[in-house]
């Protein structure tokens, strides 16, 4: 594996509050508008703040998944609620909490120890969570069934 990678993001400004985003390797596209609280915001459409908190939350997914495999624990189920907190500091908004909540079902045969410890080491590998400001938070709910 290279130790370089890029990813190309695409925006089109459509009209007003809103925008597209795309990428040259990826089929789908995802409209972006200005938030409700702020000017002219709109509501129930994805905004760049719902898209960091979701970088968060998704790359522990996908590093969860990673570290997982490597470390040959078993689950059954992993789904994650994230929340990003906005604050107004010197003036400026900003990104200051994400606190993820993790809800991990896992078979009989696992330990509720090794799985609060797969789910730390990769919150402290998550690429996106190593490369941001914002303090990251990990509250999970471990379920043996």
């Amino acid at each position: 594996m290279e130790n370089t990678h890029y990813y190309e993001v695409d925006l089109l400004w459509d009209s007003e509050t809103r925008g597209t985003l795309s990428s040259p390797v990826i089929a789908g596209k995802i409209e972006v508008v200005t938030p409700p609280e702020f000017p002219n915001g709109i509501k129930e459409k994805w905004t760049p703040e719902h898209l960091y908190v979701a970088a968060v939350n998704s790359c522990l997914m996908s590093t969860f998944l990673l570290v997982s495999d490597n470390s040959k624990f078993e689950f059954t189920s992993f789904e994650c609620k994230a929340i990003g907190k906005i604050e107004k500091i010197d003036g400026k908004f900003s990104v200051t909490e994400i606190v993820l909540k993790p809800t991990l079902i896992i078979p009989l045969s696992q330990s509720e120890t090794k799985a609060k410890r797969v789910l730390e080491m990769s919150e402290k590998a998550c690429v996106i969570a190593n490369s941001i400001n914002t303090k990251i938070s990990l509250e999970p709910i471990i379920t043996l069934k």
